[in-house]
């Protein structure tokens, strides 16, 4: 069709239009204006969430992208990080060190686009249905570590385990130390009180959650919550202090034991899932030696734990021996610099403390509720750091 312009300013203006199209070579312009090809449609947002949200050094959490708008042919990203690595398909791999990074999806249609969502990088405390933690009396850091004429089997423990470098009681005396670990707060600081405490509290949330656990305490009776009797002092068993034990005979009945019961309960494979242990004062170095602590330690506690299944490689086994708290001279945070150490086929092998991070009783409770698998930890553990640092990463 060879129209001149003026031929075609005399048709009527939808015929000049089509005959115009033809000219031009786009016959598919003809008519009612068409959609445009799947895929161009415009999108309005990207999203982006990851899940897990939270993991350790080296480890992976899957991330999505959501694309609002646009087709199904739109929906395509491109992936970013701050940190680590991300593949095309959305996996992140962690950074070896922790913080927090940020994960972008970018669309490929519109590059104005984009999305992030936070992942939380963090040394991981393992779970453990074995917990074991042992407290031992008034000394100093320096008194501990590497001394292997009083203490021998521990600094041997220490090899073989993980020390908390960077460690410091909250105070003097004693008792608000033993209620730190156990409460999240001092609660007191009257060694001579017996007074029963209902606070939010470990055993409180092991009872609720139905996790089981076991005061084995040198020198008294199954069920005993009493004052002092001989060599055991209640000070250094707080659990005989909370109402949630103390205040219920029943209970008190099946979690206060002799010590003598932690023997026979690891030869019959029936260990709780937290056993908590009470030395009488000769045997915590309180009132006795370094040395006859030291032996008691090995003879009584960590041999037997060593012959246990839960506590060889592939088990979940977790001991603790910590320090109540420094010698009264020293006051640094409140109750000195003392020598935690943590053992078990999940903790770091001759490992000591590489971060900085000040590290106190309330971490110790979090880092046991973590272990436990217990949530919302009491007082000061709430928001104290977690002692993740000293565990294998999964």
């Amino acid at each position: 069709m060879n129209l001149t312009r003026r031929e075609l300013r005399g048709r009527s203006p939808a015929w000049a239009f089509g005959a115009y199209a033809v000219m031009l070579g786009c016959a598919a312009c003809s008519g009612p204006m068409q959609s445009p090809p799947a895929g161009t449609a415009p999108i309005s947002s990207v999203s982006v969430s990851c899940a897990p949200a939270t993991v350790a050094p080296g480890a992976t959490s899957q991330c999505s992208a959501t694309v609002q708008g646009g087709s199904a042919s739109s929906s395509a990203v491109t992936w970013s990080v701050t940190a680590g690595a991300i593949s095309s398909s959305g996996v992140f791999t962690a950074p070896p060190a922790p913080g927090q990074v940020t994960v972008k999806a970018t669309s490929v249609q519109n590059n104005a686009l984009s999305g992030t969502a936070a992942v939380t990088v963090a040394f991981m405390v393992a779970p453990s249905k074995h917990v074991v933690l042992m407290m031992e009396e008034n000394q100093s850091y320096p008194t501990v570590v590497g001394n292997t004429t009083d203490w021998p089997h521990l600094n041997q423990l220490i090899g073989a385990g993980a020390l908390a470098t960077n460690y410091y009681a909250d105070s003097h005396p004693s008792i608000g130390n033993y209620f730190m670990l156990t409460t999240g707060q001092l609660v007191t600081t009257d060694d001579s009180s017996t007074q029963v405490w209902n606070v939010d509290n470990i055993a409180r949330r092991m009872l609720a959650a139905g996790v089981s656990f076991k005061v084995y305490a040198e020198g008294i009776t199954q069920g005993y919550v009493g004052g002092d009797t001989g060599l055991y002092v209640i000070r250094h068993n707080p659990f005989a202090m909370l109402s949630d034990v103390a205040g219920n005979a029943q209970v008190a009945n099946q979690v206060i034991q002799p010590f003598s019961q932690f023997a026979a309960d690891m030869a019959n494979n029936a260990l709780p899932e937290f056993s908590y242990i009470v030395p009488n004062i000769d045997d915590d170095a309180h009132s006795g030696t370094p040395q006859a602590a030291d032996t008691w330690l090995q003879d009584n506690v960590a041999s037997l734990l060593a012959g246990n299944a839960n506590f060889k490689t592939g088990g979940d086994g977790l001991l603790i021996v910590d320090f109540d708290e420094s010698v009264d001279a020293d006051t640094a945070y409140g109750g000195g610099h003392v020598a935690p150490v943590l053992w078990g086929p999940n903790v770091k092998a001759d490992y000591r403390q590489m971060s900085t991070t000040v590290y106190q009783h309330e971490s110790m409770l979090l880092t046991v509720m973590d272990a436990l698998g217990l949530a919302n930890s009491p007082g000061a553990a709430a928001t104290a750091p977690a002692m993740g640092e000293f565990f294998v990463q999964q």
